[in-house]
């Protein structure tokens, strides 16, 4: 059997691996010019080729933005990109991993909503849910991605709001669907309709633990729900 020598990693995954390991800890700020090219090959002790090389993969990341004749910036937080580089695309499987990133994102998000929201945010919150009592499928299914952005406007974390409004963004058709299949069952329909009014009733009484247990246990419910769908689909 013949197999190719292995060979130590390349200067420039080297200098890939550091930049992006300051630029996570935050020692690079969003928006900030970097140092020059001669300026990382005297930090780390490379040629110029091997900075560039680097360079050129940490922008096709998203991490990094040339900008000719100006330098080297980098780039402002975009959840959609660093979600898209790691190819979170929303086929079946990916989407069973959006929602279990859903869960974790909306028990934290609930718990701010709770601590910080404004009259307003419960005004949005409380139209959304007379919104989702509409006997038309699509409303209901609109209304109730409403709610959930709402909630996470009201947390006052622009991350995890644009993070939220990403996956929810990607997984929007398959409420839609799954609105459409509870929309037969009135019972099933009104259920939703009554976990959401309890998680509202819980923020608006600024109970962020009870907030969340109500969140979870609508979210446990929903997930248990759309795997019954998917069972039926394939039998």
């Amino acid at each position: 059997m013949e197999v190719e020598k292995i060979s130590p990693k390349k200067v420039s995954e080297q200098v890939e691996e550091q930049m992006e390991s300051f630029i996570h800890a935050g020692k690079f700020k969003p928006g900030e010019k970097l140092p020059s090219v001669r300026e990382l090959c005297d930090l780390f002790d490379v040629g110029r080729s091997a900075v560039r090389d680097a360079m050129t993969s940490l922008k096709g990341k998203g991490l990094v933005e040339i900008r000719h004749g100006e330098g080297m910036y980098i780039c402002p937080f975009d959840p959609a990109k660093l979600l898209q580089h790691y190819m979170l695309l929303p086929n079946s499987k990916d989407i069973e991993a959006l929602f279990q990133v859903r869960e974790m994102l909306e028990a934290g998000m609930v718990k701010l909503a709770a601590q910080f929201r404004s009259e307003e945010d419960l005004k949005a919150m409380k139209l959304a849910i007379e919104e989702m009592k509409s006997n038309s499928e699509k409303e209901q299914g609109l209304s109730d991605y409403k709610f959930h952005s709402e909630i996470a406007k009201a947390s006052g974390n622009h991350i995890l709001f644009q993070l939220m409004d990403f996956i929810s963004a990607t997984t929007k058709k398959h409420m839609l669907e799954f609105h459409s299949y509870i929309a037969s069952n009135p019972r099933l329909t009104q259920e939703i309709i009554n976990q959401h009014e309890r998680i509202f009733e819980k923020i608006a009484a600024s109970e962020s633990e009870a907030s969340c247990e109500e969140m979870m246990a609508h979210l446990k419910f929903v997930r248990t729900l759309m795997q019954e769908i998917s069972l039926e689909e394939i039998s």
